[in-house]
């Protein structure tokens, strides 16, 4: 949305079917949408791991955004200091905080190539990879991580859009070293039930 101003009348209007828990704009202020405890409709359909309802089991976080400006440092402050309390209430461990398009690669972009997830992984509320040795492939390691089935191409570009999005080309060895790091380290827990 252009503004915060209509990304709110957007998330409150229950004609457009689609909500948040929490919205923060560029000033940093926090709008409460929805209680934690209920269901949002902010992710629409995707997955990650053995979760095939994203939306039944996380709490939803929009930043108001055109998808290619910086952020600004207060909102990312803000970000931080909710996802810090978000976390601490429901136990949420930081490779569970993903980015709408890690869960639903084929139609999310957001937040963007313009999101700094190294600092906020630097911050303890999510995950970066470091280079790891073994033979896995880039595929198959990203789906370990938690990423959907999904095209090679789909998946390598919502993996660098949120872990290397100055790179371009073809899938390569710095990719596929990455996505091994993050399934040796952060593996998704195949006993989750599906939501």
């Amino acid at each position: 949305m252009a503004t915060a101003e209509a990304a709110l009348a957007r998330l409150c209007d229950p004609r457009a079917e689609v909500s948040a828990h929490y919205l923060i704009d560029g000033a940093g202020r926090v709008h409460a949408l929805v209680p934690e405890d209920l269901r949002a409709w902010h992710a629409g359909a995707g997955a990650w791991g053995a979760v095939t309802d994203v939306n039944s089991r996380s709490i939803g976080i929009e930043l108001a955004n055109d998808g290619h400006a910086p952020f600004a440092a207060r909102q990312t402050a803000a970000l931080s200091g909710l996802l810090g309390d978000i976390r601490a209430r429901w136990r949420i461990p930081p490779e569970r905080v993903i980015a709408h398009s890690d869960m639903a690669p084929d139609r999310k972009r957001d937040p963007g190539a313009a999101f700094d997830w190294r600092r906020l992984a630097r911050e303890g509320h999510s995950v970066w990879p470091g280079p790891a040795g073994g033979a896995m492939p880039f595929a198959e390691a990203a789906r370990a991580f938690g990423y959907p089935d999904a095209p090679v191409d789909v998946i390598l570009a919502a993996f660098r859009l949120r872990f290397r999005p100055w790179a371009r080309g073809p899938l390569d060895a710095t990719d596929a070293a990455l996505a091994r790091d993050l399934a040796a380290r952060f593996p998704v827990d195949a006993a989750v039930p599906a939501a």
